[in-house]
């Protein structure tokens, strides 16, 4: 979705030492913000999100508790608008700009200018946010159509051996043939140096990855053709190499958007114990399930209905398995929207919590305006620890916590 810019890039670290950071001249930049900026994190009713991830402490105009970061992701070149995000993982090799914790956000849009910018599928640079949310640049490419470069997406994924994996759906902004482009994988290595451009996709718009170390499975929603697949990969020191691409699943939904650009199938959870990847079809307004997905050999329709809601679902985009075994998926607000005033069960930019049997759970509002919700990431701590990164695409943030469910 288009956003407005954001002059002033900011983190706020909840309980800071000494509460204030002098901004950097190579970075971002840190400061304490204005308190208010936390009510728009809003849980209404007996909300799942907020019971088991985060813990709102009053039901209307909510106050987070604190130890949460609120991190400006705004790229040194002003790229913005973030799409997707990803922790880098335990086991993660040392010795490069990535460790253990941090974490990666691309962004979908240019930099505003005097003349315009912000542009959808024109972004270029990943964002590393480190845990005491310091930030810089890891990687910055290239915008060209022609080459299908440029407007990094959702899809955005570590290999624990030392690699980055991210989409990239170009819009060719002139031209005779304008609009978005089938794009690529990029696989960068731990440093952000490219060393693998894969072509064999349709518009990447998320990814999710089974990792076994120097084997992985990487599952892949194209936005422009509404399929999934599965991309078996070998994973060495220095290389990636994909040594097979397998259609899994079809006839998702899709095509332009106004607010959105493109909606077709989006976000991607995989669930190993049960085989099952979790599919949120933005356009379809529901989430699938496909079976045996780290094994099929044959693509299916959509795969099995798992939650219809259109009360919680107002375009489903990312997609991510919660500690307790749920779900969660952000609302884009392009499809089934009610224009304002909305009841109170339907509120702009949410999260919504729901089981893997398609029961509501509760839903979190985490900015005011729509179409503010989008990549979300979770990632274990210990046992009964996990951190969650939530992307905030109209003020160019991500709100991070860690959980303790049962803490």
């Amino acid at each position: 979705m288009q956003h407005k810019a954001v002059k002033l890039a900011t983190i706020r670290v909840a309980n800071a030492p000494g509460g204030t950071v002098t901004p950097g001249e190579t970075n971002v930049g840190l400061r304490t913000r204005n308190a208010k900026r936390i009510g728009r994190l809003v849980c209404y009713g007996l909300c799942g999100v907020a019971a088991t991830l985060l813990p709102v402490r009053q039901a209307m105009g909510g106050i987070l508790p604190t130890g949460f970061l609120d991190v400006s992701t705004l790229a040194s070149n002003g790229d913005q608008n973030p799409y997707g995000v990803a922790f880098v993982p335990n086991g993660f090799p040392s010795g490069s700009k990535l460790n253990p914790g941090d974490i990666l956000v691309s962004n979908f849009n240019n930099a505003t200018t005097s003349t315009g910018g912000n542009i959808q599928g024109t972004g270029i640079t990943i964002t590393k946010v480190a845990p005491d949310g310091e930030t810089s640049t890891f990687f910055q490419g290239t915008f060209d159509p022609t080459t299908e470069d440029g407007g990094l997406t959702t899809a955005l994924g570590v290999l624990k051996r030392g690699f980055v994996v991210v989409g990239q759906l170009p819009n060719q902004i002139s031209g005779p043939n304008p609009g978005p482009k089938s794009g690529s994988l990029l696989f960068l290595n731990k440093n952000g140096n490219l060393v693998l451009k894969y072509t064999n996709v349709n518009g990447p718009w998320d990814l999710t990855i089974d990792d076994h170390f120097d084997h992985a499975s990487i599952f892949v929603s194209n936005v422009l053709s509404g399929t999934v697949v599965r991309l078996d990969v070998t994973v060495g020191p220095s290389m990636v190499t994909v040594t097979n691409a397998t259609e899994i699943a079809h006839g998702y939904a899709f095509g332009p958007n106004m607010a959105a650009f493109v909606v077709g199938p989006t976000g991607l959870a995989f669930d190993a114990p049960a085989h099952v990847l979790y599919v949120a079809s933005t356009s379809d307004n529901q989430i699938f399930g496909i079976p045996n997905a780290d094994m099929a050999t044959s693509s299916v329709d959509k795969g099995t209905l798992v939650y219809d809601d259109p009360v919680h679902l107002h375009g489903p985009l990312a997609l991510a398995l919660t500690p307790n075994g749920n779900l969660l998926t952000s609302n884009g607000d392009a499809i089934n929207v009610t224009p304002p005033p909305r009841p109170p069960n339907q509120l702009p930019s949410e999260i919504v919590e729901f089981t893997k049997d398609g029961h509501f759970i509760g839903q979190l509002s985490i900015d005011s305006a729509p179409g503010a919700a989008f990549g979300i990431a979770i990632a274990p701590v210990s046992v009964n620890t996990a951190r969650i990164a939530l992307v905030n695409d109209d003020d160019n943030t991500i709100i991070v916590q860690t959980l303790n469910p049962g803490g």
